[in-house]
Protein backbone atom coordinates (compact mmCIF):
# COMPACT_ATOMS: atom_id res chain seq x y z
CA UNK A 1 0.00 0.00 0.00
CA UNK A 2 1.40 3.50 -0.80
CA UNK A 3 -0.51 5.84 1.21
CA UNK A 4 -0.16 9.74 1.11
CA UNK A 5 -0.84 9.64 5.10
CA UNK A 6 -0.76 13.64 5.23
CA UNK A 7 -3.44 13.44 2.66
CA UNK A 8 -5.40 11.16 4.99
CA UNK A 9 -5.03 13.30 7.50
CA UNK A 10 -6.09 16.14 5.74
CA UNK A 11 -8.86 14.38 4.85
CA UNK A 12 -9.93 13.36 8.36
CA UNK A 13 -9.70 16.64 9.65
CA UNK A 14 -11.52 18.10 7.04
CA UNK A 15 -14.20 15.79 7.67
CA UNK A 16 -14.19 16.22 12.04
CA UNK A 17 -14.36 20.18 11.02
CA UNK A 18 -17.37 20.15 9.27
CA UNK A 19 -18.95 17.43 11.04
CA UNK A 20 -17.86 20.09 14.48
CA UNK A 21 -19.66 22.76 12.77
CA UNK A 22 -22.75 21.08 12.00
CA UNK A 23 -23.03 19.73 15.62
CA UNK A 24 -22.10 23.44 16.93
CA UNK A 25 -24.94 25.11 14.39
CA UNK A 26 -27.48 22.49 15.57
CA UNK A 27 -26.52 22.86 19.23
CA UNK A 28 -26.55 26.73 18.89
CA UNK A 29 -29.90 26.24 17.16
CA UNK A 30 -31.52 24.08 20.16
CA UNK A 31 -29.87 26.22 22.95
CA UNK A 32 -31.86 28.98 21.50
CA UNK A 33 -35.13 26.88 21.73
CA UNK A 34 -34.18 26.49 25.45
CA UNK A 35 -34.36 29.36 26.72
CA UNK A 36 -37.48 31.12 28.14
CA UNK A 37 -38.41 34.74 28.61
CA UNK A 38 -38.08 35.85 31.62
CA UNK A 39 -40.05 38.74 31.86
CA UNK A 40 -43.33 36.77 31.23
CA UNK A 41 -44.98 34.64 33.94
CA UNK A 42 -43.42 30.89 33.44
CA UNK A 43 -46.38 28.34 32.28
CA UNK A 44 -45.65 24.54 34.26
CA UNK A 45 -45.29 22.92 31.08
CA UNK A 46 -42.98 25.55 29.37
CA UNK A 47 -40.68 25.20 32.16
CA UNK A 48 -40.35 21.44 31.78
CA UNK A 49 -39.62 21.78 28.12
CA UNK A 50 -37.28 24.05 28.91
CA UNK A 51 -35.65 22.37 31.33
CA UNK A 52 -35.54 18.97 29.03
CA UNK A 53 -34.08 21.30 26.34
CA UNK A 54 -31.56 22.12 29.06
CA UNK A 55 -30.96 18.53 29.17
CA UNK A 56 -30.30 17.71 25.79
CA UNK A 57 -28.34 20.96 25.09
CA UNK A 58 -25.98 19.28 27.74
CA UNK A 59 -26.03 16.38 26.27
CA UNK A 60 -24.93 17.70 22.72
CA UNK A 61 -22.08 19.93 24.45
CA UNK A 62 -20.54 16.56 25.15
CA UNK A 63 -20.27 16.04 21.70
CA UNK A 64 -19.05 19.14 20.93
CA UNK A 65 -16.27 18.63 23.15
CA UNK A 66 -15.82 14.82 21.83
CA UNK A 67 -15.52 15.73 17.85
CA UNK A 68 -12.96 18.58 19.44
CA UNK A 69 -10.39 16.05 21.08
CA UNK A 70 -10.82 13.85 18.05
CA UNK A 71 -9.50 17.22 15.98
CA UNK A 72 -7.03 17.62 18.53
CA UNK A 73 -5.67 13.70 18.64
CA UNK A 74 -5.56 13.82 14.92
CA UNK A 75 -3.46 16.98 14.96
CA UNK A 76 -0.43 15.16 17.54
CA UNK A 77 -0.72 11.52 15.86
CA UNK A 78 2.44 10.42 14.37
CA UNK A 79 1.34 8.95 10.90
CA UNK A 80 5.06 8.01 9.65
CA UNK A 81 5.55 4.57 8.35
CA UNK A 82 4.72 1.58 10.17
CA UNK A 83 5.21 -2.14 10.05
CA UNK A 84 2.74 -3.11 12.51
CA UNK A 85 -0.87 -2.07 13.64
CA UNK A 86 -0.13 0.56 15.79
CA UNK A 87 -1.42 4.32 16.00
CA UNK A 88 -1.10 6.52 12.95
CA UNK A 89 -1.21 3.26 10.64
CA UNK A 90 -3.31 2.60 7.75
CA UNK A 91 -4.19 -1.58 7.85
CA UNK A 92 -5.63 -3.46 5.17
CA UNK A 93 -8.16 -6.08 7.41
CA UNK A 94 -9.96 -8.91 5.52
CA UNK A 95 -10.23 -6.52 2.25
CA UNK A 96 -11.14 -3.17 4.57
CA UNK A 97 -8.88 -0.30 5.06
CA UNK A 98 -8.70 0.86 8.22
CA UNK A 99 -7.38 4.37 9.56
CA UNK A 100 -5.72 3.71 13.37
CA UNK A 101 -6.49 7.34 14.88
CA UNK A 102 -10.09 8.38 15.94
CA UNK A 103 -13.54 6.60 14.72
CA UNK A 104 -14.87 8.09 12.21
CA UNK A 105 -17.65 7.18 9.55
CA UNK A 106 -16.30 5.34 5.92
CA UNK A 107 -14.71 8.13 3.84
CA UNK A 108 -13.28 8.18 0.38
CA UNK A 109 -9.29 8.79 0.05
CA UNK A 110 -7.13 8.18 -2.73
CA UNK A 111 -10.27 7.18 -4.42
CA UNK A 112 -10.53 4.08 -1.90
CA UNK A 113 -12.91 3.83 1.04
CA UNK A 114 -11.62 4.12 4.52
CA UNK A 115 -12.82 4.13 8.35
CA UNK A 116 -11.29 5.35 11.35
CA UNK A 117 -10.90 3.68 14.32
CA UNK A 118 -9.74 4.29 17.78
CA UNK A 119 -7.00 3.02 20.16
CA UNK A 120 -10.06 2.32 22.65
CA UNK A 121 -11.72 0.26 20.17
CA UNK A 122 -12.69 -3.02 20.61
CA UNK A 123 -10.92 -4.73 17.38
CA UNK A 124 -7.85 -2.32 17.93
CA UNK A 125 -7.33 -4.67 21.34
CA UNK A 126 -7.46 -7.71 18.27
CA UNK A 127 -5.04 -6.43 16.08
CA UNK A 128 -2.59 -3.91 17.62
CA UNK A 129 0.77 -5.46 16.98
CA UNK A 130 0.18 -7.50 13.86
CA UNK A 131 1.70 -7.34 10.82
CA UNK A 132 1.16 -8.07 7.53
CA UNK A 133 -0.02 -11.98 6.71
CA UNK A 134 -0.84 -12.42 9.77
CA UNK A 135 -4.39 -13.85 10.81
CA UNK A 136 -5.94 -12.35 14.41
CA UNK A 137 -9.12 -13.56 16.21
CA UNK A 138 -12.08 -11.03 16.84
CA UNK A 139 -15.43 -11.86 17.98
CA UNK A 140 -14.51 -15.39 16.65
CA UNK A 141 -13.70 -14.86 13.29
CA UNK A 142 -10.45 -15.02 12.01
CA UNK A 143 -9.50 -11.76 9.99
CA UNK A 144 -6.42 -10.80 7.98
CA UNK A 145 -4.21 -8.18 8.16
CA UNK A 146 -3.62 -8.09 4.64
CA UNK A 147 -1.49 -5.06 4.96
CA UNK A 148 0.11 -2.19 7.09
CA UNK A 149 0.82 1.34 6.14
Amino acid sequence: MDWNKDHIRETMLSLETAALKSAREKYLDYVSTARLDRSEPIENDEQAQAEVASDFAEALDDTLDDYVDKLDKLRTIDFGPKSEVSEGAVVKLSGKHFVISVSTGRFICHGQELMGISTIAPIYEAIEGARAGETVQFNGRDLTVEAVA
